[in-house]
């Protein structure tokens, strides 16, 4: 049995805890395959899994975590026919870091979590692609319904989430609305394609939004940042219509908009990106929609900056500091 350097934490914490160790790798079991690990995408869910603000506590420690990856199929696990040894793959996040982790030179991951890595995207791109295109696509499109014509507001756009939900808007036809809190990711913003970007520490996002929809209200937002925001949000999006929540960068209490905002018939809901890939069918539409996209060149990997392995402690300190516009992935020399 070999060992490969994994990442674990031994306690809740900030960057400080997270350790780099041998640890024996295993062999994967029934429906499970080895994976040679190239690249991580990093995620926000990381970072709340290490401090102990998930939405599920770690089990034990040490503690493995990552969700997020590219590489090598190097083995398969009891009843895998569908993956090759040697085989380019992406690993989709669609299990618990309690079972899991990818923070590592070697992983044994669920073979159902794993996506063959079409011609073309390099490890980098394939360990950035799978999360915030899912979850955009989860959200916008399987979730909310969004259609042509429609109008989508879309906070903390600049995350990698953000910048997959503006070109996911796009590609169906809606309309992009980006927010993000001050004017040093504007121009980014415009460039990725949003039609609007609304500069939160300046502007009041309802009433950019009622003007620039002549007073009807977006169709949808989609919400990464919750806390008092998202009572600017419920009056900026029309009757009938939908505010989708899917993370909590601002880490302050939500308040529910009820009466003080006159009962409005605004939908709220939250989401997660493991309602999709842990429903085989819709993580099957998921992937086909992600894959034409690439291959027609209207979705991209939107990469910030890179780090080694052993350069995770400041990983992930520049993963919580937020300058980034798109993702931060930690490459695994071999």
């Amino acid at each position: 049995m070999s060992k490969a350097r994994t990442v674990r934490f031994h306690e809740y914490g900030g960057p400080e805890v997270l350790r780099l160790e041998d640890v024996e790798v295993g062999e994967p079991g029934p429906g499970e395959l080895l994976l040679r690990v190239e690249a991580i995408g990093l995620n926000r869910a990381e970072a709340l899994f290490r401090g102990g603000r998930y939405i599920e506590p770690a089990r034990r420690f040490p503690a493995r975590l990552g969700l997020e990856a590219a590489g090598v199929v190097e083995a398969l696990g009891e009843g895998v026919d569908r993956l090759a040894v040697g085989q380019a793959v992406s690993v989709v996040p669609s299990f618990s870091m309690n079972d899991h982790g990818v923070y590592a030179e070697r992983a044994v991951v669920p073979a159902a979590a794993v996506v063959p890595r079409p011609e073309g995207l390099d490890a980098v791109g394939g360990a950035a692609v799978w999360m915030p295109y899912v979850t955009a696509y989860g959200g916008l499109v399987d979730v909310g319904g969004l259609r042509a014509g429609d109008t989508v507001v879309l906070t903390a756009a600049s995350s990698s989430v953000g910048l997959a939900a503006i070109r996911t808007a796009q590609r169906v036809g809606a309309v992009p609305v980006a927010t993000t809190r001050t004017r040093a990711k504007k121009d980014a913003l415009l460039k990725a394609g949003a039609a609007e970007v609304i500069v939160t520490d300046e502007e009041d996002v309802a009433e950019r939004v009622l003007d620039l929809t002549g007073g009807r209200g977006a169709d949808l937002a989609f919400d990464g940042v919750a806390g008092p925001g998202v009572t600017g949000l419920v009056r900026a999006v029309a009757p009938g219509g939908t505010l989708l929540l899917y993370g909590g960068v601002s880490g302050l209490p939500t308040p529910y908009p009820g009466f003080d905002l006159g009962m409005p018939a605004v939908a709220i809901r939250t989401y997660t990106m493991l309602e999709t890939t842990r429903d085989p069918e819709r993580l099957r539409r998921a992937r086909a929609f992600v894959l034409s996209g690439l291959a027609a060149g209207s979705l991209a990997p939107d990469v910030d900056r890179t780090f080694a392995l052993d350069e995770i402690v400041a990983a992930h300190r520049a993963m919580e500091a937020g300058h980034q516009v798109g993702k931060i992935v930690v490459t695994v020399p071999h």
